[in-house]
């Protein structure tokens, strides 16, 4: 079924300990779509200035990525250059300029009105809320990415926004300052509260872990000898979790744990390389035996 995603499409400058990139494609919605696009395909709503060229765009193209909502503005787009530690567990914000993405006011194409599943990327709850607006229905399954500086500066926008989603997706620091909890599983009742019914928390090199009423499934994070670059990894984890939800059409529990893997499979690729250049070039056989792989990890008798 078809995914809509909404949020940023963005040039990087990236610097780790092994390596520098001085300019790629980037953005959560562009980490998010072709991620989920392994799976299902994928409507995605944006805005790039008049310096995203046709090189550029080939990211999406030969991939189940519909770009009619991606907006295209005068200016610049949307830049961000940050630099990693030796460990990549930390990072340092060298650069941020908005441009065009300043002014972004999502409008939906038509045809994405109908859109059974929708992932809101990190932008302005106040957004994110008027995007389900536009959305005919209901959809299946409506998820929401949020960060630090939403919670701290427009806090009451994001709970009114969390009263109309299903699935929060945020990381172990935004969960423990959005909730006042510092234990996680405390920390998803008081969620709960606020509206989505599925709390998913990205914990970086220590995997993810899914709570819900019918209770909690962790997934590790895949072992790699020499991670490159991690940005984007959490919104290639949301593309394969989501976009494998609107492959097999259905919220299971079943499902719901198989989706947990695929999103961390598909941060695993990430990390391998910088930016999109692991998945640009990533195949279907490779994700599912990464999957596979995941089942060894984690199977053992008693």
């Amino acid at each position: 079924m078809s995914l809509l995603v909404v949020g940023s499409v963005a040039f990087d400058a990236l610097e780790s300990p092994y390596g520098k990139v001085e300019r790629t494609v980037g953005g959560a919605a562009t980490y998010f779509a072709v991620a989920a696009s392994f799976f299902a395909p994928v409507s995605l709503v944006g805005i790039v200035g008049d310096d995203f060229t046709q090189e550029d765009e080939k990211i999406f193209r030969g991939r189940h990525i519909d770009t009619d909502g991606l907006e295209r503005a005068t200016g610049k787009t949307f830049f961000w250059a940050g630099r990693y530690s030796q460990n990549l567990n930390e990072r340092v914000t060298l650069g941020t300029e908005l441009n065009v993405f300043a002014e972004f006011k999502p409008r939906l194409p038509e045809k994405y009105r109908a859109s059974k599943y929708v992932f809101l990327a990190n932008i302005a709850p106040d957004l994110q809320r008027d995007v389900l607006q536009q959305v005919k229905k209901r959809p299946k399954i409506a998820a929401l990415d949020t960060m630090n500086y939403w919670i701290e500066r427009s806090n009451a926008e994001l709970r009114e926004t969390l009263k109309h989603v299903d699935i929060l997706m945020i990381n172990d620091s935004e969960t423990r300052e959005l909730s006042n909890e510092h234990n996680l599983l405390r920390a998803a009742k008081h969620i709960f509260k606020m509206g989505p019914a599925t709390l998913v928390v990205k914990r970086g090199e220590h995997g993810a872990m899914m709570v819900d009423k019918r209770g909690v499934f962790c997934v590790p994070a895949f072992p790699l000898e020499e991670p490159h670059d991690p940005t984007g990894a959490g919104d290639s984890f949301a593309g394969g979790f989501m976009g494998y939800l609107a492959g097999c059409g259905n919220k299971s529990d079943a499902s719901l744990r198989r989706a947990m893997v695929y999103g961390s499979v598909l941060g695993s690729f990430t990390v391998e390389k910088f930016g999109l250049d692991r998945l640009r070039h990533l195949k279907r056989s490779e994700i599912h035996a990464r999957a596979r792989h995941f089942v060894k990890l984690t199977q053992f008798k008693l």
